[in-house]
């Protein structure tokens, strides 16, 4: 029951997040999701993931969502974030990368796939020409070896593996102006990303297992096994614990 709960008070704080990011110039929605959604909102479409497509959704009409395609992307299908005009959907085996230029009909561009690693999950987080993936071999997973991968996307058809950090169990991960925070099974990882491809560890918050966050604004939305942490991250590198719900 407490699951149940804490899965429902997440949902009302992505759809509270989604429903405050608004493009000032066009009043159209824009997506604030955590790094495993299988969802995502950009101007009036939502796309959606399942095992092995990528499905658009016309939302103009947010009362009559419309579909309007249908694109195979894959096998085993997890995550989908969205990037300017693009989106990263990871799998257990790479990361899909899809121009959604022409937004109803998104083409394939590349796929980023870690030479380390030959099965794993994929939540994926990109900013300028840099992209962060955990990927994590245990258990549904396979594979002996986990890591925090980071790609050279400037060329978006040649992304290129440029680093890589272990992380013991790693799940989700988002990132805030220089901070990229890292979800694991034994806490919350703070790495410094001001040199995109050297990331530097600089602190962990033990005691959860974290498995996504979200930065929004200077607020830290954290989903942990049995609950949400808020923290407050105005210090970007030094999150504070606002609150634990449970």
């Amino acid at each position: 029951m407490k699951h149940l709960l804490s899965c429902i008070l997440l949902a009302v704080v992505l759809v509270a997040v989604v429903q405050c990011h608004k493009a000032t110039d066009s009043g159209k929605l824009t997506g604030s999701g955590g790094s495993t959604a299988r969802f995502t909102i950009s101007g009036n479409y939502l796309y959606t993931v399942d095992k092995s497509n990528l499905k658009v959704f016309n939302i103009a009409d947010a009362a009559n969502p419309v579909l309007k395609n249908t694109v195979p992307v894959g096998f085993e299908i997890e995550t989908i974030y969205p990037f300017k005009d693009k989106l990263f959907i990871g799998s257990t085996s790479v990361v899909h990368i899809f121009s959604v230029d022409d937004p109803e009909n998104p083409q394939k561009l590349s796929m980023a796939i870690s030479p380390e690693v030959l099965r794993r999950c994929d939540p994926v987080v990109a900013r300028d020409t840099v992209a962060y993936a955990t990927l994590r071999t245990n258990q549904l997973c396979g594979g002996t070896q986990s890591i925090l991968a980071a790609y050279d996307i400037k060329d978006i058809t040649k992304p290129v593996q440029k680093a890589t950090f272990p992380v013991s169990e790693p799940y989700g991960l988002g990132y805030a102006d220089t901070a990229l925070y890292v979800c694991n099974r034994d806490g919350l990882y703070v790495f410094n990303i001001s040199s995109a491809f050297n990331p530097q560890l600089i602190k962990k918050i033990p005691d959860d297992w974290y498995l996504d966050v979200i930065p929004y604004n200077n607020t830290l939305i954290c989903q942990v096994q049995d609950g949400m942490n808020l923290f407050d991250i105005s210090s970007r590198m030094a999150p504070a614990l606002i609150t634990k719900i449970k």
